[in-house]
């Protein structure tokens, strides 16, 4: 067993998270860390003391800038209450700028940020989410660079992740991920495991130094299950696919309501050895209890 931060158990749901990609997004409602943009540059967060947002960039070869506000942190997962989620409007303007150096906690893909006298942040982040999985070449926007905007106080979620065996030959991770103590699932999804409500998650792993080739290449992308936001994954040969096994590994993860997405990179587990496979096996029972999405082997 390797030591910690949040991935996935030997068996997994190995479902693969599918958007469909534009040049440049904005939905009305979404309970998460808000898509703005798709491959931008010159990203400027300014806000006022008024909770509203304005964020300017260039994308698609255009100037543009996006109204954002009404929204901050997460809601614990719940099939009546709707997740928060910003108002968003493009053009408009906002009072004096009183949104200072930031003074959050470390960001993950960072590109903006900024700390309001409130104590509250705001920040994008930019990571490529829609890459094929299995280290296959991105086309088109699959390649493309995602930029999210979130506003929050207080911690981050946490993504917690170990490493071991799954069938004494493939690495595998396992973990969770939390908001606030409070395991971070969804209630409905496609049968590809892509979440149909503001609350479910999707964990993407890549692997580095891999038989896909050099440097960082996307596995595959699951959801977290219920009560815990517990989840698995094992890097055996899926669907035909090669197998995955990396000198590194990392998991990011669209954070729970408008927070930031989090992420997190480890090493994988030092050759087989039973007795810390034993000592892994009970340790994935003790953080997943009785996930049967996730069974030792």
């Amino acid at each position: 067993m390797a030591g910690a931060s949040t991935t996935l158990p030997l068996r997994s749901c190995i479902v693969t998270a599918v958007t469909v990609v534009v040049a440049f997004v904005a939905m009305p409602e979404a309970g998460a860390s808000e898509l703005i943009a798709r491959d931008a540059t010159g990203v400027r967060i300014q806000a006022d003391a008024q909770g509203r947002a304005l964020i300017s960039f260039r994308s698609d070869g255009q100037s543009r800038q996006l109204l954002a506000w009404g929204a901050v942190d997460a809601r614990p997962p719940s099939q009546s209450v709707p997740q928060v989620a910003f108002r968003l409007r493009y053009g408009g303007s906002i009072g004096s700028n009183v949104c200072g150096a930031y003074r959050g906690p470390p960001l993950a893909w960072k590109v903006a940020a900024c700390t309001m006298p409130d104590g509250t942040h705001w920040a994008v982040q930019a990571w490529q989410r829609m890459l094929p999985n299995y280290g296959a070449a991105p086309t088109g926007t699959r390649s493309a660079w995602e930029f999210r905007l979130s506003h929050w106080s207080g911690p981050l979620a946490t993504i917690e992740i170990w490493t071991d065996w799954s069938y004494r030959r493939f690495h595998h991770l396992y973990g969770r991920l939390t908001y606030r103590g409070q395991g971070v699932y969804g209630f409905r999804s496609t049968r590809f495991g892509v979440p149909l409500d503001d609350y479910g998650r999707n964990v993407f792993v890549d692997t580095f130094g891999s038989a896909y080739g050099p440097g960082w290449q996307r596995e595959n992308s699951f959801l977290t299950h219920a009560p815990g936001g517990g989840f698995c994954y094992g890097f055996y040969a899926h669907g035909g696919h090669g197998v995955g096994n990396g000198t590194r590994y990392r998991a990011t993860v669209i954070g729970p309501g408008v927070t930031p997405d989090v992420m997190w990179q480890g090493p994988p587990p030092a050759a087989y050895d039973a007795a810390a496979d034993n000592e892994a096996n009970a340790q994935q029972r003790s953080v997943l209890g009785a996930d049967a999405r996730c069974t030792v082997n």
